[in-house]
Formats: C-alpha cells, structure tokens, sequence
C-alpha cells in the first residue's frame, strides 16, 4: 500500500493487462472488436414456443457453444450453468493475454496455475452477474411444480446463484484475495471493473479479475422481458437492435461474458506486462426515481460521468466518445442523449457516440464488461466504432452516431456508461497508457 507522510493513501494507476470475451459476435475479445469497427450486427433470428408466444423473434445468442472445448471437464460442464461457463472462457483468454498463468499438471478440472511469483492474497476477484442461473432456476421450478420437492436438485442453489461465477474463478486460478459479486442488474459488468479499480488505486489488491457474465436467453428471461414491454418484435435481425435510431423498438437480448485484468501500474511494470489501456477514473450514481426507468432529466447519468472523469483529473471537453449503454429503447437513449449534453454542453454535438449493443444486443449484467472492452480498445487504437443498425438520427437524441469508424482519432479519455433497473448509473473513464 502506498502512504503518504501522514498515513493517507496515496491513489495508485491503474492499468489493462489482459481481455477476453464470448459474445454474440464470436469467441474472443479482438473477434468482437473487429466485429464493432465493421459495425457488423451478430443479432439472429430466435425460436421456440415461448418466444412466439410473445412475439419475439431475434436474440444475440451464443452459437454452436461446445463447453468441453474450452479446457472445462464433463463434470464441470454438467455442473455449471452457461454464465459460469461463458466466464470461464473469458476469464481464461484474459489470464492468459495478461500472463499470469502458466499450464497447471495437477489435475484436469483446474488447468491453470498461477505464474511463477504472482501472490494470490493480493489478486482479487470481482465478478457478476445480473440475473445468475436462470436456466435451472426454470427447469427446477417446474420439476417442483410437477414432481415434488424430493426431485429438486441438491445442486439447485449454489449452480443459481451469481457469485457462483467469481466462486469458480477464484478456484480455477487459485486468487485468494477479496472474492465478490456485485448486481446491479444492467450496470453489473462496469460496477464490477470500477470496484476493482478502486481495490487496486487504494491499495487493497494489486491485481483484479473482474467483469461480468449471462446466460438470459431463457424462456422465463424472454417472456417476462417481453411482458415487461423492453424487448423489440422485429422480425429482421439486421434492423432489431438500432441504438438511437429514430425507429427503434426495444432491446434484444443478448448473452455471453467479459473479463478484464487489472493491475497496478507497479505491478504490471515490475514483471513487464504489455499494457493495453488505463482505467483513470470511475462514477456511479443512483436516480431515485423509478425501478426500470431512467430519470429522463438525465441527471444521474450525467453525474456519474462526471465523477469518472474528475477521477482522473480530465475535463469534458477532452472526451473523445462516449460508449453509450445505448439499449435501443426509447426512455434510455434519450436520457443518455440529455446527460451528454449536460456534461459537455454546446461540445455535445461533436462528440462521437457508439453503442455496443447494435452489435451484440442487451448482454444485461455482462453488457458493461463487454463495452469496456471495445472502449479500451478503441482508445488504444485511435478509432471510434460505428453503431450496427443505425440508420436515421431522431430528434429526440441529438448526439453524433457514427455509421463508419471514425480512424487516425487519437484520444485522451473516452467514457463507458452502463444504466441498470433500480436506477443505477455507472461509467468507467479509460484512456490510452502513456508512461
């Protein structure tokens, strides 16, 4: 821990070593970045008599997933659930590109081992879920509905419930350090990264695996979603999700899993990590206002980008976009349209914005994990991506919507927001690493 002269401590850098991903648009974190600058969506079409039934038709989905095939063994495959699974996968891509694992020949359900000199009480793990286990949640209900509460697995609870997914990581690598999950339903996958970020600026951890992760196409997920008026009925999965598009129509459901590592910058500098970004600041406000709506004012939102960029000592006006939570629904782009033009004032109209989502659609708890990701990414390369399915600008969202990648774009910050049911508002300012 870092001390200052009279005991305080003093804030430490905070650096991106390692990414992974499964999402709609493939296996892997640069698949799904190459994936945002072509501005390709992934979205497809979705069956079944539930989806029917409440006339939903696309969905990001995970396609042809063999879990076997990702160094899980058939006991773990039965055992975990999918958003387990899926952040097992992410998890390892990013352990792996941060080097800090090496090949384990103990035993075949835990692969991995810590690298030579890495301390496992100093790496932590903060990693969510928004909904957890929904499929076995569906299916044991219904086997207690129709077969008694005898045959309800014993299994049943600690496979359901979301910390499940930062329980198996933990083991899997062997971190000892603090182990949580946050929900905060939407948000969870940005609240995750930014309470690792402020574990290792204040000191508690040196290293943090973090993220979020989902398993939401389920029928009880889609109908109630359905129900609930939040998801599209479009029939075209190239037109379904279209983040402030004047014809939006709702989100579309999406699943899959992000992870990132981060380190302090004096750990990743000490065993010469390559450094792919920096996490210089984090904001989370709440609204007050309603269970599944955003405060239209935008307020909320607005302070929370605020915070992340004082954090890390940047102004507004040196944004150089915004990845917008951009659900496709009509209430939260226009909220965030509002915020944005609270926080940068008459600059908002220059100032590029993108949604992730266009692409993979509503990944919920794992949505912000993902979008830090291509945020990172983009900072790190100088581009803003395109929005997938944008078409025409509304009124209602006067902000700049890129319909082609915007390159040779160096930026000083750029800012992640996530908003979740309950009137969460988190955003993660990340930068490109200069020494």
């Amino acid at each position: 821990m870092n001390e200052g002269c009279e005991g305080a401590v003093i804030p430490r850098r905070v650096v991106i070593t390692g990414m992974g991903a499964i999402s709609p648009a493939g296996m892997g974190a640069d698949t799904l970045f190459d994936a945002a600058v072509a501005g390709t969506t992934a979205i497809s079409k979705l069956e079944g008599d539930v989806a029917e039934s409440v006339n939903v038709n696309v969905a990001g989905l995970i396609h042809d997933f063999e879990p076997t095939e990702h160094r899980m063994t058939k006991k773990q495959a039965r055992r975990w659930e999918r958003f387990v699974q899926y952040a097992v996968v992410a998890a390892d891509e990013a352990m792996q590109q941060a080097g800090l694992v090496r090949e384990s020949d103990e035993r075949d359900d835990t692969p991995f081992a810590l690298a030579d000199g890495i301390d496992p009480h100093t790496f932590a793990v903060v990693y969510g879920s928004g909904i957890g286990g929904m499929d076995i949640f569906q299916a044991e209900a219904v086997k207690l509905h129709e077969k008694g509460g005898k045959r309800v697995s014993p299994l049943f609870i600690p496979t359901m419930i979301s910390n499940i997914a930062a329980g198996e990581l933990a083991i899997r690598y062997g971190l000892q350090g603090e182990c949580t999950n946050c929900v905060v339903a939407c948000a969870t996958g940005t609240q995750c990264i930014g309470d690792a970020y402020r574990l290792i600026r204040f000191g508690l951890a040196d290293r943090v695996l973090a993220g979020g992760s989902e398993e939401s196409i389920s029928d009880v997920s889609i109908a109630g979603f359905a129900n609930l008026g939040a998801l599209t009925h479009e029939a075209d999965p190239q037109r379904a999700s279209r983040p402030f598009d004047a014809n939006r129509s709702g989100f579309v459901a999406g699943e899959g899993a992000g992870a990132l590592v981060l380190e302090s910058l004096d750990a990743a500098l000490e065993r010469g990590a390559t450094i792919l970004a920096e996490v210089v600041g984090f904001g989370a406000t709440g609204d007050a206002h309603h269970i599944t709506a955003p405060d239209p004012s935008g307020e909320g939102v607005a302070r929370a980008m605020r915070q992340a960029l004082a954090d890390g000592g940047f102004t507004p006006d040196e944004v150089g976009h915004l990845n917008a939570h951009g659900t496709s629904t009509g209430l939260n782009d226009a909220t965030e349209a509002t915020a944005l033009a609270l926080l940068m004032g008459t600059d908002a109209p220059q100032t590029p914005v993108t949604s992730t989502k266009g692409i993979t659609g509503h990944m919920l708890g794992a949505a912000g994990a993902i979008e830090a990701i291509v945020c990172a990414k983009s900072v790190a390369n100088d581009l803003v991506p395109p929005t997938a399915g944008f078409e025409e600008a509304d009124p209602a969202c006067p902000v700049v919507v890129l319909t082609e990648a915007r390159r040779d774009y160096p930026q000083k910050v750029a800012l992640s927001n996530s908003i979740g049911f309950g009137g969460h508002n988190t955003t993660l300012a990340l930068a490109p690493y200069k020494e």
